[in-house]
């Protein structure tokens, strides 16, 4: 099957030889071809270029004339998995509670946990059916979905269970994270050790003997878990073939991005709290630091600091954190929005911080994330607009008309 798109108004983030990421100052080095075609073959991008050059030959012919092309969105830090919703929790939010002091209350990630205990696997796969099919027609076509709500060797294993699902169903790329190590349960209150040692010795050895996930993760912030926590559950992770991630320094300057480099971490993730020496630490490593604007808009927390990390040389990805509690959205245009707005991003660095950094997050920037011969074929065809600038000007509005996944229209 050969799918030709035509009279593109303009074809975005075109890569002739492709990157795993894009770091500093390449970061606004986004390349495009005005007027252009695209041609699909079965579920691979199979050539572009100029309309002033012979058009291929094609089973089914789109007409994209006034529309843009842009790879789909990658969203490389969500937590979908969930029963219910917390906008009580939002309340107190409102009337001045911090997101410790819900969290102290019984709120938070443990109000999440006792839903999640409570429901099936039917009930949780569907949920999460429906958020997955809203974030694609925002244009998001890779997702990694995060365990943490289980907070039980049993409810872990059944979150990552409905992920399994959702990757075999689903047209969307998805990947799965273990994040048991998301916040101390209740009945180990003044026991986080044991429950440590729970996760290292139980836990990890049943995610893996059932192939449940691709990353583990733990929340390394203060409150949460501790640095040398941390070490021990990512050791005991890459042991059994896990690749690390971490929830870092969210709340304050937790040393939760200096283990994660050590820790050859994939990303580490918020990074609200960020200075000179966890600049200097991500510079030395291939870590990508990845940041989640809706969060700290959400939770009326300071952002991280996008523009200095850039400016010193560092690559920098851009995920929704899409979960109940923190940021009910995984509307990836809206990131996209606030990493100009906020973070005061250029539309190229915001674009590149959505595409293909983010889905080096997700270790899959060899197949998605740009437009290049041989990438998976998931694209996003606008309505009209004016400029690949009105994308994150335009904020509010679902600008796209067509998704593309794996070389089939959605």
């Amino acid at each position: 099957m050969r799918l030709l798109i035509k009279n593109i108004k303009e074809l975005i983030q075109v890569e002739s030889a492709p990157v795993a990421y894009k770091a500093g100052k390449e970061m606004r080095n986004m390349h495009t071809v005005k007027h252009a075609w695209l041609l699909i073959q079965d579920d691979k991008i199979a050539d572009f270029g100029g309309m002033n050059s012979p058009l291929p030959a094609a089973d089914q012919t789109i007409d994209a004339t006034g529309k843009m092309v842009f790879p789909c969105f990658c969203d490389s830090h969500t937590h979908i998995i969930y029963k219910g919703s917390r906008e009580i929790e939002y309340i107190d939010k409102i009337r001045g509670l911090s997101y410790e002091e819900i969290a102290k209350r019984g709120g938070g990630i443990l109000n999440t946990a006792l839903r999640m205990h409570e429901a099936t696997e039917e009930e949780l796969y569907r949920d999460a059916w429906l958020r997955l099919e809203e974030m694609k027609a925002h244009g998001t076509g890779a997702v990694e979905i995060k365990s943490g709500y289980g907070l039980s060797t049993e409810d872990e294993l059944k979150m990552l269970r409905v992920i399994k699902q959702l990757k075999a169903d689903s047209a969307l790329t998805v990947k799965a994270n273990f994040l048991g190590a998301h916040a101390v349960p209740a009945n180990y209150k003044g026991r986080q050790s044991e429950y440590v040692d729970l996760i290292v010795n139980e836990m990890i050895p049943k995610v893996a003997e059932e192939k449940l996930a691709d990353f583990i993760d733990v929340f390394c912030d203060r409150g949460f878990f501790t640095v040398d926590d941390t070490d021990r559950i990512l050791e005991a992770g890459t042991r059994y073939g896990l690749i690390p991630k971490i929830h870092a320094n969210e709340l304050d300057y937790s040393g939760g991005i200096q283990i994660g480099v050590k820790h050859h971490a994939l990303s580490v993730d918020h990074l609200e709290c960020t200075g000179d020496a966890e600049i200097e630490a991500l510079l030395h490593s291939r870590t990508m630091p990845t940041l989640l604007p809706g969060a700290a808009f959400f939770i009326n927390m300071p952002y991280a600091p996008a523009r200095k990390m850039i400016n010193a040389g560092l690559p920098v990805a851009m995920a929704s954190d899409f979960n109940p509690g923190t940021c009910p959205s995984g509307n990836m245009q809206l990131i996209l929005s606030m990493g100009c707005i906020k973070f005061r991003m250029l539309p190229e660095e915001a674009i590149t911080a959505t595409t293909i950094n983010t889905a080096y997050a997700m270790n899959v920037s060899d197949s998605l994330g740009s437009i290049a011969k041989g990438k998976t074929a998931n694209v996003f065809i606008t309505k009209p607009i004016p400029t690949y600038e009105y994308m994150p000007y335009s904020f509010g509005d679902n600008k796209v008309e067509t998704v593309i996944l794996n070389g089939k229209i959605q």
